[in-house]
């Protein structure tokens, strides 16, 4: 490495990015030394020019993502070592790392427990708290979810190593759950309550739906994982779009992710049974969530609305909260 990218500076120029990006990447490998040296130099310039934002989020996330075999993977400790970098009491310091969490978790295959839901907690600072980097310069009213939040949330969520499951989990989940409450009485933007009840959906009616392979698994056979990104990516395009229609086709239509496996058609038929039906846990903490001691938030009854009509088996613990809608 150059003597520039290992020393602080106070200003970064078109011209340094040029550098920088020569060195870095001249031997196609960014090593962990390389990245925290550009940490280092993010915090230290007081002005940095337009190229230096989409640079530094590259070259970090080629090492966290790339660099380790299986490449696409986030091992356990590179996704603590990102975690302890760019935060600050917990809390993401800048809109730049920021968008660099968001982007290594689009990139990534499959990524820790955690980390996605990590990425929502960022959101969540801002939205009830009027805290953290979504703060800076912005016009963001704490307690309030605009349409720039709910894409922001909607990235985070459909990125395709989220805790490396396409359903949403229940850690993600519960970060949506709270951010609803907590804004509940806000003239929030509508497509807050789409991505809402489509998550929720998501979490309670397919928790049980495809998960990425183990990287061990992902080593032997890296050719069916570059086949099935594109399935996978349709999976999310179809549940995103078009309300109930969209969600149960989504699980009703496996496509050719399967053609690797044995037993296809059994498998394909035991999803779609499991995705329409909500267990008892599932059931249990969906109520805990809405509660029946209070009128329902308009989400919530068109949440219970789409099970009411796509689930075949309605668990005991939720027929009252049905029933409000009924």
């Amino acid at each position: 490495m150059g003597g520039l990218i290992m020393t602080s500076k106070d200003r970064i120029t078109a011209e340094d990015v040029v550098m920088l990006r020569r060195e870095v990447f001249c031997d196609g490998v960014v090593t962990r030394g390389e990245a925290e040296a550009l940490f280092a130099l993010d915090a230290t310039a007081k002005h940095k020019c337009a190229e230096w934002p989409d640079f530094f989020i590259e070259a970090v996330t080629d090492f966290i993502v790339h660099q380790e075999k299986p490449a696409g993977y986030i091992s356990q400790d590179n996704a603590d070592w990102l975690v302890r970098a760019i935060s600050r009491d917990g809390m993401v310091d800048s809109r730049t790392e920021l968008e660099l969490l968001v982007h290594v978790l689009e990139k990534a295959k499959s990524s820790p427990d955690g980390l996605c839901a990590y990425a929502l907690e960022q959101v969540a600072h801002a939205v009830i708290d009027g805290k953290g980097p979504l703060m800076h310069g912005s016009k963001l009213v704490p307690g309030l979810i605009a349409k720039a939040e709910v894409e922001l949330l909607r990235r985070i969520l459909y990125a395709h190593g989220g805790d490396g499951n396409i359903a949403i989990t229940r850690a993600e989940a519960e970060m949506l759950f709270k951010i609803n409450e907590r804004t509940a009485a806000a003239n929030n933007d509508p497509s807050w309550n789409d991505l809402l009840v489509k998550a929720i959906a998501n979490f309670v009616m397919c928790s049980a739906g495809y998960e990425a392979p183990m990287p061990a698994v992902a080593l032997r056979r890296g050719s069916f994982l570059d086949q099935a990104d594109p399935e996978i990516g349709g999976f999310f395009g179809r549940m995103v779009s078009g309300g109930l229609a969209g969600i149960m086709e989504a699980y009703r239509a496996p496509g050719d992710i399967e053609s690797e496996w044995e037993s296809k058609n059994k498998a394909a038929e035991a999803l779609a049974r499991r995705a329409e039906t909500i267990d008892a846990s599932e059931a249990k903490w969906l109520a805990e969530r809405i509660g029946s001691d209070r009128p329902l938030h308009e989400n919530e009854r068109a949440l219970l609305t789409l099970i009411k009509h796509a689930s075949p088996e309605i668990h005991p613990v939720l027929k009252p909260l049905i029933d409000k809608v009924a």
